[in-house]
């Protein structure tokens, strides 16, 4: 995900695990934000309903502000990145 995101629980109740050990977990109101990229695991603890909101992110490295020649060779560091 490139974007910064905010889950809000709207009912029910949720866990929110950032995968670096780091959980948060509750009901209506609970509000988790989560860094660009970072890596995250939803998980409904009852039936539940949420809000996820995705805010612009035009930082340095996202492709909205990367030049063509950036551009042209993004998948393939992403693939190295990957292995």
């Amino acid at each position: 995900m490139h974007e910064r995101a905010w889950i809000l629980v709207v009912a029910g109740e949720l866990e929110v695990d950032a995968g670096d050990g780091a959980k948060a977990a509750g009901g209506p109101g609970l509000l988790v934000e989560l860094d660009p990229g970072e890596r995250h695991e939803v998980s409904a603890q009852s039936d539940a309903r949420f809000l996820l909101l995705l805010a612009p992110w035009g930082g340095e490295g996202h492709p909205g502000t990367m030049t063509l020649e950036q551009k042209a060779g993004a998948r393939e560091r992403a693939q190295e990145r990957a292995r």
